[in-house]
């Protein structure tokens, strides 16, 4: 089945990003209904819990992306090894990506146990909300190495086109997880607290089933062993060349996501914070397709640039644009003509009715930047599978900061539209700098035709 895969990333590129892009594209959506149902249970808490959650988003946001950025970085290494037909390569790609994953885990855990409370008071949480902010976040961060491996894991398989068993792990934990929340935050009595336990134990078992088909039954076409492992600090740059700006694409993301929270709580209060996290939960939800199909053009685009060919990365790049300007469209319609109904999920009880007009209004202003992120998503990801994840970096900073935050400004503090505003300059920021992004991939993947000849 592996060697299919492998044959299938060599293959007509077109088939393989559509091929890959399916089982991830249903990982990520479940992976992102974790952060759904959570949301779901602990609006039963109330607005307290649900603003101190919110104020844990940006960080939570850091966390995960650390661990995906790695393994996009793992996918990328891996990927272009498999294109250029060297296997043991491939094999210490692996080796190196999981010890990455491991020091990873232990230097962010205990960074950010450190800093949470001074953080979330920086962005404006206090007294009861802060509370609920510190139960959520801590058992988090305790279970970060879940998060990294489960992600790294999933990174690897990516990178040799492995993509279904992730995905029936992930099927498997989603369950659990929707599962363990009711028993953990009301049962239990844990609260807040316990929606993250019961996230981080689903996330840790997808991790075991993974290293198990990695490490202990070897059925993967890369082929593990640690005990003679012997560091090449060449190949750890080659993983973190394209791993640490990956990962950093979420800290721009949770840096950004700060300053809007501050905003959105001069403007709005508690009540602009829970209508915006609420409606970010959704958006993150609908980006997850749109993700799936940048990370299996990741996969193709690493094997074509491995390989040499430029007619498969322009052919990888220009499939990929295509079916994410269709399903970001697909997916605009849903959650504008959808936008009330959509609302009322994070907002079913009396107490937290009045938070659906703001959600809803959320969704119809900010969302529609989601049709041309499809062609944007693509693009960030294709420089990642070339090994250029400095460019994807680049593009994440001139999104959120170089175009949202000053439209942000303008809007509310010029124009006085207040959460209207900031969500048009969440639109129409991420809207040009998409399209910006998708001229330069053309350019760069005229620049590589060009230098391979083909």
């Amino acid at each position: 089945m592996t060697n299919k895969n492998v044959e299938l990333m060599r293959g007509n590129p077109e088939t393989a990003v559509k091929k890959l892009a399916i089982p991830i594209m249903i990982s990520m959506i479940l992976t992102a209904l974790y952060n759904i149902i959570d949301g779901i249970w602990v609006a039963g808490l109330g607005p307290t819990a649900i603003a101190g959650i919110g104020f844990v988003t940006p960080i939570f946001m850091v966390l995960n992306g650390a661990s995906v950025g790695l393994g996009n970085g793992a996918t990328s290494s891996i990927s272009r090894f498999i294109g250029a037909k060297n296997h043991e390569m491939a094999n210490k790609s692996v080796e190196h990506s999981l010890f990455i994953f491991l020091i990873a885990s232990i230097i962010l855990t205990i960074v950010l146990l450190i800093i949470q409370k001074p953080l979330l008071m920086s962005y404006g949480a206090s007294g009861q909300t802060l509370n609920e902010a510190l139960a959520y976040s801590t058992p988090l961060f305790l279970g970060l190495i879940a998060f990294m491996f489960s992600n790294g894991c999933s990174g690897i398989l990516r990178g040799e086109g492995d993509m279904k068993r992730s995905m029936y792990v992930v099927v498997i934990t989603v369950i659990l997880n929707a599962t363990l929340d009711p028993i953990f935050i009301y049962t239990l009595g844990l609260g807040s607290a316990g929606a993250s336990i019961a996230t981080i134990v689903s996330s840790a078992i997808a991790a075991f089933v993974m290293l198990y088909w990695i490490l202990i039954k070897k059925d993967t076409y890369v082929n593990v062993t640690l005990k003679n492992f012997k560091s090449d600090l060449n190949l750890a740059k080659d993983i973190l060349k394209v791993g640490i700006p990956s990962s950093l694409d979420m800290l721009i993301m949770a840096i950004a996501m700060s300053i809007y929270l501050i905003i959105i709580s001069q403007v709005g209060g508690d009540y602009g914070i829970a209508t915006f996290t609420s409606g970010q939960r959704l958006y993150l939800f609908a980006i997850m397709p749109l993700t799936a199909i940048g990370s299996a053009v990741i996969a193709v685009s690493g094997s074509a640039f491995g390989a040499k060919n430029g007619d498969y990365l322009s052919r990888t790049h220009t499939y990929g644009s295509k079916f994410g300007l269709a399903l970001g469209t697909a997916i605009t319609l849903i959650l504008v003509i959808f936008a009330t109904p959509l609302a009322t999920i994070f907002a079913y009880t009396a107490e937290t009715a009045s938070l659906v007009p703001g959600i809803a209004l959320y969704l119809q202003i900010a969302c529609p930047a989601l049709i041309l992120t499809g062609i944007g998503i693509p693009s960030s990801f294709f420089y990642q599978g070339i090994g250029k994840g400095i460019y994807s970096l680049m593009f994440t900073i001139l999104r959120e900061i170089i175009f949202v935050v000053p439209l942000v400004y303008l809007f509310v503090f010029v124009f006085n539209f207040g959460l209207v505003g900031i969500w048009l300059g969440l639109c129409i920021g991420r809207a040009v700098a998409s399209i910006l992004n998708y001229l330069f991939a053309r350019y760069e993947v005229g620049r590589l035709k060009a230098k391979f000849g083909n």
